[in-house]
């Protein structure tokens, strides 16, 4: 797996993962306001949970609350259910599970709305009915050794209400499947795995009209950026870094004026940064190109960008005078452009107006 950088999401601390998890809690808030005290488990939920544990070569104590004897409902660590007794979410991040996802366990869980098993050591394929469900709304099973293909797609008339998937920091690899169903994603994120061919853009932003979040950084994608990103017309974070991606960014990106965070860092795009195209992402808070090979100027409307944060441009084949609108852009914090080839008198641009930051 490649080394991580700085627009991928395995630093937790970094800007991307509270916007990720945000949304989560913003997409759990009208459940979880409806939670009422729970009543029994059906026989069936605790015979599908006690698979999942009977999968496990590892279950970091688990055992010692999911006994048989006791309501699931109850006192089963990291069960929630609601006032009829039916599962509503599994959560059991960080918790030292070693094993395998049973494909007859947690997807036999009906009413099943959240299911976080993050930060594990969890090994084997993700279960189809899991992605398929018709009742998950959030599937968090990032940082664990997932592996292999994901599941194929599941059939257009289901329409699978899944919302949140974080399958990030796994194993998984081949192409990416198609995501025609999933039309309720508002978030997805894929990066740190190993994903080959070309990115999901054409059915993902047809088929998900609500996506906000889109993080397949640190993959092995090739080809060019498909124009049909603009179709995901909500979509404000879009990290494609550390790929193998070619050509120039389409013009079509550039109407996307919900985006607020931009990251192709380290791939092999080319082209000139348009005057006229960098003034319509008027929202944007960072724009991170470096590691690539674009030419030219920084266009004097980068200035008129007024939210912009973090600008990187580093590691390009960038040249001529530092726009003096850089003086505008008084929210920036952070600006790289080392290891280009910029000339001129750097005190041509006014930064005493910036946030206290880093220039490089």
């Amino acid at each position: 797996m490649r080394p991580v950088s700085h627009c991928s999401c395995s630093n937790k601390t970094r800007r991307f993962c509270r916007h990720f998890h945000g949304l989560v809690i913003l997409v759990l808030l009208p459940l979880l306001s409806f939670v009422s005290p729970a009543g029994s488990c059906t026989e069936q939920e605790r015979r599908s949970l006690l698979r999942f544990l009977a999968g496990l070569s590892q279950d970091g104590g688990l055992a010692a609350s999911w006994r048989p004897d006791v309501d699931c409902c109850g006192a089963w660590e990291g069960v929630v259910c609601d006032g009829e007794g039916t599962v509503t979410e599994v959560s059991l991040p960080s918790r030292g599970l070693h094993g395998r996802i049973s494909p007859s366990s947690l997807a036999g869980l009906a009413g099943l709305i959240r299911l976080n098993l993050s930060h594990n050591a969890l090994s084997g394929g993700l279960p189809p009915g899991l992605m398929h469900s018709a009742s998950l709304l959030v599937l968090d099973v990032s940082f664990n050794s997932l592996d292999g293909a994901l599941p194929p797609p599941p059939p257009l008339a289901m329409k699978p209400p899944l919302q949140v998937l974080n399958i990030s920091t796994n194993k998984f690899a081949g192409e990416f499947p198609s995501l025609d169903a999933m039309a309720n994603l508002i978030a997805l994120n894929g990066s740190n795995n190993s994903f080959t061919g070309q990115m999901p853009a054409t059915s993902l932003c047809r088929s998900s009209p609500s996506l906000s979040v889109l993080d397949l950084s640190h993959n092995w994608f090739t080809g060019e950026v498909s124009p049909a990103l603009a179709n995901c017309t909500m979509l404000k974070v879009l990290k494609v870094g550390m790929n193998n991606l070619s050509g120039t960014l389409p013009v079509e990106l550039f109407d996307m004026t919900s985006l607020e965070h931009i990251c192709f860092a380290d791939n092999g795009l080319q082209g000139e940064l348009d005057e006229a195209h960098m003034a319509k992402l008027n929202n944007l808070v960072t724009l991170d190109l470096g590691g690539n090979s674009f030419h030219g100027e920084i266009p004097e409307s980068i200035g008129q960008l007024k939210k912009l944060e973090v600008l990187r441009l580093s590691n390009n084949n960038m040249s001529g005078h530092l726009p003096s609108s850089l003086g505008n852009s008084t929210s920036l914090t952070t600006i790289d452009l080392k290891m280009n080839s910029f000339s001129g008198v750097l005190g041509m641009v006014d930064f005493s107006s910036l946030r206290a930051g880093l220039v490089q």
